[in-house]
Parts: structure tokens; C-alpha cells; sequence
């Protein structure tokens, strides 16, 4: 049966289900096979992967996992079933939203298939990734396209006779509605603190230079938000960074790095760094133990004081994030659904 629903796919990258070591290495051997992410020559890259990375890695990851775990389990499982959650009840029931995770259980393909099981037909691909970078957006795009046509990979079967219509959404690092809602929560996080922070840090999710090079837009549109939401907080060049985290391997990634920035800023008598991630829309690993407790010890392992440094939460759940979610999704279904209003702030989404 044909369903005149539209369907969403609200894409993010996954977790481990528990956080111990035989559960992390599968998560990690999927992530780290993925062409997008590590594009050595396999001849290369697989044996390092299996006899080395693959044997050591996910015991300290694990330990790492349990540190920032909760009583409901991993923290951007839970924040992304709430982001679900909350953006289907602002789409209504013209729309059916599924959480689809690239390398771990529920996975994009299974988000598809439940789609089509439904009777939907018209599919809007929404990746929880701000800014363009191929090792994200587009591994969002393989994965979806991949499962409505019914492949594992680019050249495998094709098994399916009917492909569902796929809208996919790209960058949205310059609209309004994300740099305003980053812009209150801040200001909701600073209102809480008893002095005004000394330096603000904008970090960013790192990629190597190669990448960038090879025509991969990441930086700039990072570069472009920070200068919008430094912007709308008044904030004056002097005041604030734009730093990178999250290196692996041996390559050149983009920098500054922000575990050096920070063990730099408080040999230079920076007293209270504010540290947000804007790229990262959803507290995971990299925000709540690489920023909360490996960057904080950057700091203070340099001269700084511990309750000086600040760490903002991310987006996560927040209504006004998810207002314009909603919003985004609406403008990309346009012609699949009459719209009679949009309540969140259309105008400024199309021409701002």
C-alpha cells in the first residue's frame, strides 16, 4: 500500500551498544573500513587495521565509552532518540521520521527498509552534520542511496524494482535558525557563570589537510559559522578561535588543534575559556570526555584553573534547534506536500 507520508531519515554516525570492548570493535572496523573516513590503499590500511588498531584500540576506547556512559546507555543514542522524538512531533503525521546511524544498530539501510515497509515513497535525508565534509554528509549520501537502490556498495546487485524519490540534504552552516539557536544557548550558558570567559573556543570536529585539498569545503564553511555566531554574540575578533580536535594517524590535520590552544592559552594567563563545539550537534565521546575531560586537563596541566574552563553543551534537543530542523525538512519537501504554513520561521530559512 502506497503511504502518502513523507519520510525522514535523521542520520548521525552511531555508538557502540554497551561500552565494552566486544562491542566497540565492530563499531570501529566499520567506521574505520569506511572509504570516506580512511582512504588509504587497502593493501595498506587493512592489515594495519586488523592486526594492530583493531587489537588494541577498542580496550581503551571502551574505557573512555564508560566514563561518559549513563543509566540509559550511550549519550548520543539517547540524545538522538529524543532529536527524533521531538522533530516528528513537529513535522506531524504527514511525515514519518527514523533515526538512522551509519556504522552501528539502527543503521541508515534499516531506516530505509522501515520506510518503505510503511508505503512511503518520498524520502528526506537529513544528516546531523552542519558542514559539508566528506567524511560525514557524504557518507550519509552512500549509505541512503545505497539502500534504495538496494546495494551494500557501489558496484554490487541491484536487486529492487522500485527506488524510493530521495531528497538529500546538504550544508546548512550559514542559516540563521542553527547560528540563533546556537547564539541563545550559549547565552543561557553564560549567564551562569559568575565572570565573563577570557577566550572563547569554537572547535571543530578535524579532518587531514589532504582532504581539504583534494576539494573537501569543510573548513571554510566551519570558518564561515564561528564568524556568524561570533557575530550574533557580540563578540570581537580578539575574543575568540576556531580550533580543530579529534586528530588520528600520522598526517597533517587542519589546525590549530584545540588540546594545543588550550595548553598554550593558559601558559599565556588565560584564566577562563569557554569551549563550544558547533559542529557537533549531539554530546557524544568528542564533546563530553575528548572536550569536557581530556581538553580540560589540557588546560589545567598548563598552569589553568580547573573551574575556570567552561564547556557549553551541545544543540542536542533543544526546541529551537529543533524548530528549525523541522523548517529544513519542510523546504525540502517542497512539491511532495502543500504547506499551508511554516511555522518556524520559513522566510528566514530561504533567504537568510
Amino acid at each position: 500500500m502506497i503511504s502518502q507520508q513523507i519520510g525522514v531519515v535523521l542520520a548521525q554516525i552511531g555508538t557502540p551498544e554497551v561500552p565494552h570492548a566486544r562491542a566497540v570493535r565492530p563499531y570501529l572496523q566499520r567506521f574505520l573500513s569506511d572509504r570516506r573516513v580512511i582512504d588509504y590503499p587497502s593493501y595498506l590500511w587493512k592489515p594495519l587495521l586488523h592486526t594492530v588498531i583493531l587489537r588494541v584500540r577498542p580496550k581503551r576506547s571502551a574505557s573512555l565509552y564508560k566514563e561518559i556512559w549513563t543509566e540509559d546507555g550511550s549519550p548520543l543514542l539517547v540524545i538522538s532518540e529524543n532529536q527524533k522524538k521531538g522533530l516528528q512531533e513537529r513535522l506531524g503525521e504527514g511525515y514519518r521520521v527514523e533515526l538512522g546511524l551509519a556504522y552501528s544498530k539502527t543503521d541508515i539501510a534499516e531506516a530505509v527498509q522501515k520506510l518503505e515497509e510503511a508505503g512511503i515513497r518520498r524520502i528526506v535525508v537529513l544528516p546531523l552534520f552542519p558542514q559539508y565534509s566528506s567524511t560525514t554528509t557524504a557518507v550519509m549520501y552512500d549509505r541512503a542511496c545505497f539502500a534504495a537502490l538496494g546495494r551494500t556498495k557501489a558496484d554490487g546487485p541491484a536487486p529492487k524494482r522500485f527506488v524510493p524519490e530521495l531528497r538529500l540534504i546538504g550544508s546548512y552552516h550559514n542559516r540563521y535558525g542553527y547560528i540563533r539557536a546556537m547564539r541563545d544557548l550559549m547565552n543561557e550558558e553564560l549567564e551562569r557563570l559568575a565572570e565573563k570567559p577570557d577566550k572563547y573556543l569554537f572547535t571543530f570536529h578535524g579532518i587531514p589537510r589532504r582532504y581539504v585539498e583534494s576539494g573537501d569545503p569543510y573548513p571554510q564553511e566551519c570558518e564561515e559559522t564561528a564568524r556568524l555566531l561570533a557575530s550574533e554574540l557580540g563578540l570581537e575578533s580578539h575574543e575568540w578561535i576556531v580550533t580543530y580536535q579529534s586528530r588520528f594517524g600520522p598526517e597533517k590535520w587542519l589546525g590549530p588543534s584545540t588540546a594545543d590552544t588550550l595548553a598554550r592559552l593558559a601558559s599565556e594567563g588565560v584564566h577562563r575559556p569557554f569551549v563550544f563545539s558547533p559542529g557537533l550537534v549531539t554530546d557524544c565521546l568528542e564533546t563530553l570526555h575528548e572536550l569536557g575531560i581530556d581538553a580540560r586537563k589540557d588546560f589545567t596541566d598548563h598552569g589553568g584553573a580547573p573551574d575556570g574552563f567552561t564547556l557549553s553543551p551541545c544543540l542536542n534537543d533543544r526546541a529551537d534547534w529543533l524548530d528549525f530542523l523541522a523548517d529544513l525538512v519542510r523546504v525540502h519537501s517542497l512539491g511532495w506536500e502543500e504547506h499551508e504554513e511554516f511555522p518556524y520561521g520559513l522566510t528566514r530559512i530561504l533567504h537568510e
